[in-house]
């Protein structure tokens, strides 16, 4: 009977992040926080209905591929080379003031010969920044077209790209036997490789999908996504980068094709039916039983506190720099705040490393729920929906 408890596994936790995700759309707030809760519901730290398994950890470690897959697929090389210089100095200040705060705190917490490691882990994790709930409010405002807006949207893909080489150097760093000098060298040699085999392999898949005339589409989205599996495990064995960053590599080299939007939609499907419940859910699922103490409740609400003023103040300063104003600055730190699946995809590799104490799992996981929330709410405040506001004329005159 116990050999079949997978089945049941699986079932439970589909069904716990669907209604949890229902619900958390009713309150207006991402899926993902629902589906989170319901690895914590299920999980050790609650009811203990579904245990940690290696496939439920396998599954989960395909889950991050297409995710990352799927945000490439998402992201524009042509707004990427538009983003300009503005944008790079905002996404730069954004990273580097949360790396420092994360790496302070995480001092305060975690001493030791090896604690250096991870506590900048702590850091590259509030580097990041997820924007999709950002996007949402903005949309519901009508200020995506404004100065600040488009500042936010062209920021937020550079510093997805930062992260990403932030969380591929520590996590080459994780293992005292590299050599740091060779660490980086494998990484110039993989964005190298990235890009020769980018510019290639973009205009081989824009030609297939532009020519190929045989009927059915869908070997352009299982070709697609072989692709990405090949490119997460090239990165992973001959480079010794982040397996995630091949497959963010591959949705990056689709995107634009003819046929990007029917990859994008079927990799959706399969993200959305299984992958992403199983992988959002197995966070959750690596809580233990909280037991609350003065000093850990003290670490939540800092990590709560410092995950919203690093971006603000970090994307803020850059925005002022670049001579946004004060009111555009402080609006384009609180539409960079939210972590969401990000924060809980360099979350996860961490855990995978061994490089993730412990004793942050439960505090970052309350933080990504926290930012998730309480973004929405900074934008509303700080933005004027009424349209009398200089940031919409601006945008207006122009």
């Amino acid at each position: 009977m116990d050999s079949y408890r997978y089945l049941l596994d699986l079932a439970l936790i589909l069904l716990g992040t669907k209604v949890f995700g229902l619900f958390s759309r009713k309150l207006r707030m991402p899926a993902v926080v629902g589906a989170l809760l319901a690895g914590i519901l299920l999980g050790p730290a609650v009811f203990g209905l579904v245990q940690p398994s290696n496939l439920i950890s396998t599954l989960s470690e395909i889950g991050v591929i297409v995710l990352m897959f799927g945000a490439g697929l998402e992201t524009s090389i042509t707004d990427l080379k538009k983003a300009g210089l503005k944008a790079f100095v905002i996404a730069v200040l954004g990273v580097l003031v949360p790396l420092a705060m994360g790496y302070a705190i995480g001092m305060m917490y975690n001493v030791g010969p090896e604690a250096w490691i991870e506590n900048l882990f702590l850091g590259v994790i509030l580097t990041a920044t997820s924007v999709g709930i950002t996007v949402e409010t903005l949309k519901e405002m009508g200020a995506m077209k404004t100065e600040s807006g488009n500042a936010i949207l062209a920021a937020a893909v550079i510093d997805d790209v930062l992260g990403i080489i932030a969380l591929t150097i520590v996590s080459g760093l994780a293992d005292s036997s590299i050599d740091v000098g060779m660490v980086l060298l494998k990484i110039v040699l993989f964005f190298i490789f990235a890009v020769v085999v980018g510019i290639v392999l973009h205009k081989a898949f824009a030609w297939w999908f532009d020519h190929d005339s045989r009927g059915g589409l869908q070997r352009y989205s299982i070709v697609s996504f072989a692709f990405a599996l090949l490119m997460a495990y090239a990165s992973e064995a001959f480079f010794g980068v982040a397996d995630i960053t091949g497959s963010f590599v591959a949705g990056l080299i689709i995107s634009g094709t003819s046929q990007c939007a029917y990859v994008e939609k079927r990799i959706g499907t399969l993200s959305y039916l299984l992958i992403s419940p199983v992988f959002f859910a197995s966070i959750g699922l690596k809580l233990e039983p909280l037991q609350l103490s003065t000093s850990l409740l003290i670490l939540i609400v800092l990590l709560c506190v410092v995950s919203v003023v690093s971006k603000v103040v970090g994307c803020g300063l850059g925005g002022l720099l670049c001579r946004y104003s004060k009111t555009q600055s402080i609006r384009i730190g609180c539409g960079m705040v939210s972590r969401g699946e990000v924060a809980l995809i360099v979350a996860n590799r961490g855990m995978a490393l061994g490089i993730l104490p412990s004793i942050f799992v439960t505090p970052i996981l309350l933080c990504v729920v926290f930012t998730t929330i309480i973004t929405p709410v900074l934008l509303k405040l700080v933005y004027n929906p009424k349209g009398d506001d200089p940031d919409y004329l601006q945008t207006v005159q122009k």
